[in-house]
């Protein structure tokens, strides 16, 4: 694919590990400049997509994305994703965002009280995000997991305004599209495995779109999340 001059930032925090998947597919597979972010870091040296990946920031400690909450970078990144820019946080990023109030609910441990490393199916609830405009609403999409702490809680009132406000992006469900409980790895409230903010510029997921981009690697089906974010 051609290069579209959207510069991606990587967001790195100590114990991430998903940072180098996400640069791949920005800059290998799709041709887009990106450039990582230390979180000691006051910059986000002109990124116009900021990418916070998955991993264990911090080593987890207090809660997921507790304390990476406070990293210099993470001013940068509220101030940006509060004029509009766009921010995807892909599982621990999720947790991150959760914490910082960018997004709002929690994520708690999974209803087993396990990790989680598997394929989920995902139906796509939203296509008026700038994450999900290539993607086709009611489809599934089938990409991996790798959680401890991917169950998603939300107050009744809140879960309401997700609902009211079309803010629910994704849900898990089988090969189908059946949003069944037993397609439910972890326990979310209605199935919830992504969710975005009001003006639909910030998403949180916790299944890992940059591992399901190639062939290779079993999956294309989160490929078009970065598609729909380079047009």
């Amino acid at each position: 694919m051609a290069n579209s001059g959207i510069k991606f930032g990587i967001v790195v925090f100590p114990g991430s590990n998903c940072d180098a998947d996400s640069h791949h597919v920005v800059t290998r597979v799709l041709g887009c400049p990106a450039e990582y972010l230390w979180h000691k870091e006051t910059s986000l040296k002109n990124s116009d997509v900021v990418i916070l990946p998955g991993g264990f920031s911090y080593g987890d400690y207090l809660r997921c994305g507790a304390i990476a909450k406070f990293s210099p970078i993470m001013t940068e990144v509220r101030n940006f994703a509060r004029r509009g820019g766009r921010v995807i946080g892909i599982c621990n990023g999720f947790q991150v965002l959760v914490e910082t109030g960018l997004l709002p609910g929690t994520l708690i441990k999974n209803r087993d009280l396990k990790f989680i490393c598997d394929w989920v199916d995902l139906r796509l609830e939203n296509t008026r995000t700038l994450f999900t405009g290539k993607g086709k609403k009611g489809a599934t999409y089938r990409m991996p997991i790798a959680h401890g702490e991917g169950n998603y809680f939300i107050d009744p009132d809140g879960l309401k305004r997700l609902e009211d406000g079309g803010q629910v992006v994704f849900r898990y469900a089988d090969s189908s599209g059946r949003v069944t409980e037993e397609a439910n790895p972890n326990g979310s409230l209605g199935n919830i495995a992504g969710i975005c903010n009001e003006k639909g510029n910030i998403l949180g997921m916790m299944p890992h779109p940059e591992r399901a981009s190639e062939t290779l690697l079993g999956s294309e089906d989160g490929r078009f999340i970065f598609e729909s974010l380079i047009g």
